[in-house]
């Protein structure tokens, strides 16, 4: 899923409080807390409601052919832009790389917004993508200064409690908008809707400590990171477009994605190092498979037991809640001395998610063991994505927490395009692009469907192992930093 909302985050926030004065909500962090709260809000609320407003946007710009292409530019740009906030994070602080991508993102919405054709639409969701991977990564840093150890999981938890209203109304209020007033408007009104949280905040930012910072920018990692994007994006494109010619564009990503990444995350990320390199890749693999399998949960509902396009994505609903509350349960201080078994445990949930989920595919099954299983699943997500968080936080060194969580994102990135990429074409291989067969009435073969969640349970069953990787053999050394 790996954003003001006060009803969402009322239980998180008032609980946090009153079990301990001056926690988040309290004199000192007030302002801070929900200044933050305020901007991940309406980031997820744009979220959200892009994916009801975009296929008829694509129709009115007479641009179906680059629909995908409106998705990849976000999230290639968005690889770039986390690492690019990691150094400037940790040469300057987060003040100009946070306030920088919230400009950037609001002129991408703007540009999408006025877009008068389909390949300038595309090009504002590109600078969307920038702006969101700067301010996600900044936001991290934030915490990591602004916030004492104690009172971290806590404010991490209400970033996700932050989801839960817009990823509830979001469709809803974009496909009121989209058909009363015009798609257009989904996104040129969250822009100005940013402006009073950043003026709550600002006097917070201001006033962050210093904290240790580098000499200089690595640019190196910065040029690293330009080519991870370029190499995803063109891995995405050859994967939409199974053909013999597309061979080359793949083949050219992964020249380019596979020697930047292992520069470009912590040493030891993909030999599973104990503590910080394998939080770094349990965050991809958890985030990968939880998409891979939640992609396909509509297209399953729909196709193959006649729900609609509503009851589908509602059935997702449950998913988003007990995520929040799971980040609530690991915020509490009793906990911390837990969390690499919590994460165990949610890494496990989500596994036995995924693998109830295509049970559905059995007529006799009724159709809420999908809602049931994803509430199962989002409450594993809560418990391994917003616990990760805090563990990266913890075993950085002063001065590292920006690299470090651009690594966390860059390395959830990587995962969702890898294994959603990979579900894509095993399920077009086995047969699944049958389902574009409206006018025949013809369904996906089930076992597409199968052989998808199949990939996304046996990946969270490796990420319950990587769990077991968490710890530092020697606790009382410090972790090594990113190459």
């Amino acid at each position: 899923m790996t954003t003001t909302d006060a009803e969402g985050t009322d239980l998180a926030l008032s609980a946090a409080t009153q079990e301990a004065p001056g926690g988040i909500l309290g004199r000192r962090f007030r302002a801070l807390t929900l200044g933050i709260v305020s901007v991940v809000s309406l980031i997820a609320f744009e979220a959200s409601a892009v994916n009801t407003a975009m296929p008829v946007a694509a129709r009115a710009l007479d641009g179906l052919e680059l629909y995908a292409f409106s998705f990849s530019a976000f999230f290639t740009a968005s690889l770039f832009a986390m690492a690019l906030s990691g150094e400037w994070c940790d040469r300057a602080g987060p003040l100009a790389p946070l306030f920088t991508g919230i400009a950037a993102f609001g002129t991408g919405l703007v540009i999408a917004g006025s877009a008068q054709q389909m390949w300038m639409f595309v090009a504002g969701r590109g600078v969307q993508g920038i702006g969101a991977g700067l301010v996600i990564v900044s936001l991290y840093v934030v915490v990591g200064r602004a916030y004492p150890e104690r009172l971290r999981p806590v404010i991490l938890a209400a970033f996700s409690a932050a989801w839960v209203v817009p990823v509830i109304v979001g469709p809803l209020v974009a496909g009121t908008v989209t058909e009363r007033i015009g798609w257009r408007w989904v996104f040129l009104a969250i822009p100005v809707l940013v402006l009073p949280p950043l003026a709550v905040m600002l006097p917070a930012l201001r006033k962050l400590p210093a904290g240790d910072r580098t000499a200089a920018m690595d640019r190196r990692r910065i040029i690293l990171a330009l080519a991870v994007a370029v190499g995803a994006g063109l891995l995405q494109y050859a994967g939409q477009d199974l053909r013999p010619v597309s061979l080359l564009p793949a083949a050219a990503g992964l020249a380019l994605l596979v020697p930047c990444v292992l520069r470009l995350l912590p040493a030891r990320t993909f030999r599973a190092g104990r503590g910080l390199p394998t939080v770094v890749l349990l965050r991809g693999v958890a985030q990968g498979s939880f998409l891979a399998a939640e992609t396909f949960v509509p297209l399953m509902l729909v196709t193959e037991r006649g729900l609609s396009a509503t009851l589908a994505g509602l059935s997702l609903t449950g998913g988003g809640l007990t995520w929040a509350l799971a980040s609530y349960t690991q915020s509490r201080p009793r906990m911390e001395p837990h969390r690499e078994r919590l994460i165990g445990l949610g890494m496990a949930l989500l596994a036995l998610a995924v693998a109830l989920a295509p049970l559905v595919l059995i007529a006799s099954v009724p159709v809420w063991i999908v809602a049931v299983s994803w509430i199962i699943g989002g409450y594993g997500m809560g418990l391994t994505i917003s616990g990760g968080a805090v563990l990266l936080l913890k075993l950085s060194r002063p001065g590292e927490e920006g690299a470090n969580s651009a690594s966390l994102q860059v390395s959830d990135a990587l995962g969702s395009i890898v294994l959603v990429g990979l579900a894509g074409v095993l399920f077009v291989s086995s047969g699944g692009g049958s389902v574009a067969a409206d006018a025949s009435g013809e369904a996906a073969p089930a076992h597409a469907f199968a052989v998808v969640f199949a990939l996304a349970s046996a990946s969270a069953l490796v990420g319950s192992y990587l769990a077991t990787r968490l710890s530092p053999r020697d606790r009382t050394t410090r972790p090594q930093g990113v190459m």
